[in-house]
């Protein structure tokens, strides 16, 4: 099993990215507007893993520059239902943090729902402590 960057798309490619988010949550989706404007930052990175050429896992690795130092974001860590428990989300995860060290990140962030017990524990595994803190958000308008 092979970890790429996403560069280019075909529909066959949206569509399955489309239905990983889907698996993420009911109200979660990828459409062509999406991807590309993620594909089109610099600071955005899609990796995903394939199975007979289409996408079963994906995992974006987003970077943010402050004045104290480099941060990445991990967002969207998906496995197909039908790809689970096969070393697809660890082999994917070791490849998000690979990236993030060679862009010299000070830290690496990411958020997790507690009832997907099975990421929760690879996330700890792999040595992410859950890091009590507020966490709040401002929803800014509704999705086109």
């Amino acid at each position: 099993m092979m970890v790429e960057e996403l560069r280019s798309y075909s529909p066959q490619d949206l569509a399955d990215l489309d239905a990983l988010m889907h698996v993420l949550s009911a109200t979660s989706y990828c459409d062509e507007k999406l991807l590309k404007s993620a594909l089109d930052d610099a600071n955005v990175h899609v990796y995903v893993i394939r199975d007979e050429g289409r996408i079963v896992a994906s995992g974006t690795l987003c970077l943010k520059h402050t004045l104290e130092f480099a941060i990445a974001d991990i967002e969207s860590v998906v496995v197909s239902p039908g790809h689970r428990g096969r070393g697809y989300g660890k082999t994917l995860m070791k490849a998000l943090l690979e990236a993030a060290r060679g862009f010299q990140v000070h830290h690496i962030q990411l958020t997790s729902n507690p009832a997907r017990v099975a990421a929760n524990r690879l996330y700890q595994e792999l040595g992410f402590v859950r890091y009590e803190t507020n966490c709040y958000q401002l929803v800014m308008g509704e999705r086109s």
